[in-house]
């Protein structure tokens, strides 16, 4: 059964454009993907995530426990630190990637919405002691995100909380708009945001509160549209498209995740050889030479051959050119490297750049 968020309601008197995705129904947009993308680098857009998945991780051997189902190294987290980790298979292949939050005693995993079963039984395979327990939240949470570079300041009008005092990729207990809940400011745009997990009942209370404080900035609501261009706009990897289980970490751009120092974890014997062989292909951000709207799938071309295919594509905004990533052999991956993108039986030419695509 395809499940509602907390804030579907609000979504439907918007008039929002609601389709299926992973497994809920989600506004895809509201206006236009174009504006909305736009008003989130401009000034701030608020998201409804609740569809994302939220794993409590309690027990004497918590933080054990997590440290050996991830790459990255959870023992170096303090409390109220945000880490970003890709969780791996035996082979090296991924079976997502997210957030690890130290909440002190427990820690909480938010993984990727198309992800949630798959995750949570994975863990638990993973779970050899009573000293752990694993408990799936996804549904008793609310998710909304406030992005853009006006974020801080609408988040002051709902909270007192001292917020320059919460820097990138960390996170706090505190009331906002009159609930006390955990917020975090990680974001999945390139832009300053912060991200609001709430009790289901109060989603709509602090909806409203955000909107309201947001109105003088000329706030929107964003639908998974924009939040997908933005996302590619910074080279952000998504799942399903750039990395999944047949990929690793090192040829997706994700190196820097993988700690081999850190201890044991699932996957570092695959990882350490990878590391050691050197990459095979590479996934590389290019961007299109002449009008056209790269999508995942299409050829990426050299030479008249077929060398891999985009895995994600989309027109960008704010350069105003066709943009993207694919997999090539590791010789075709060098920046400045001419490609081709087959566009509907017409090459297009395209030029492998340094990421992210936007950088201001």
């Amino acid at each position: 059964m395809i499940k509602k968020t907390p804030f579907y309601d609000i979504h439907q008197k918007l008039g929002a454009k609601i389709v299926e995705f992973a497994g809920y129904y989600m506004p895809v947009q509201y206006r236009s993907m174009t504006e909305e993308h736009k008003r989130v680098r401009k000034s701030v857009g608020i998201f409804d995530l609740s569809h994302m998945g939220e794993f409590i991780v309690s027990g004497h051997g918590a933080r054990q426990f997590v440290q050996y189902a991830v790459t990255n190294d959870v023992y170096s987290l303090e409390i109220g630190q945000v880490l970003y980790t890709c969780m791996c298979y035996p082979d090296g292949g991924i079976v997502d990637d997210f957030l690890v939050y130290n909440l002190g005693d427990t820690f909480m995993l938010v993984v990727n919405a198309s992800n949630i079963d798959k995750d949570f039984a994975y863990l638990m395979s993973l779970k050899k002691h009573d000293d752990v327990e694993l408990t799936d939240l996804s549904d008793e949470t609310a998710l909304l995100a406030i992005q853009g570079p006006d974020a801080e300041k609408v988040m002051a009008r709902i909270t007192d909380y001292d917020l320059p005092s919460l820097l990138f990729y960390w996170s706090a207990i505190t009331e906002v708009a009159g609930v006390e809940m955990l917020f975090s400011r990680t974001g999945y745009t390139g832009e300053d945001g912060f991200e609001l997990y709430c009790p289901p009942k109060y989603a709509e209370r602090v909806w409203n509160a955000a909107m309201e404080a947001a109105k003088e900035f000329d706030c929107e609501p964003i639908g998974l549209g924009a939040r997908d261009s933005l996302r590619l706009e910074m080279k952000y990897a998504l799942y399903g498209n750039d990395i999944d289980e047949t990929t690793n970490p090192f040829e997706a751009g994700l190196g820097w995740t993988v700690k081999l120092d850190s201890g044991d974890f699932v996957g570092k014997k695959a990882l350490e050889k990878f590391k050691a062989e050197g990459l095979k292909r590479k996934l590389i951000p290019f961007e299109l030479k002449e009008r056209g709207f790269p999508r995942q799938h299409y050829a990426i071309v050299v030479g008249g051959n077929k060398v891999g295919e985009v895995t994600s594509g989309t027109f960008s905004p704010m350069l105003e050119k066709g943009i993207g990533t694919g997999y090539v052999p590791i010789e075709h991956s060098k920046i400045g490297t001419e490609i081709g993108i087959d566009i509907r039986g017409k090459i297009v030419p395209a030029n492998i750049v340094k990421p992210p695509f936007y950088k201001n």
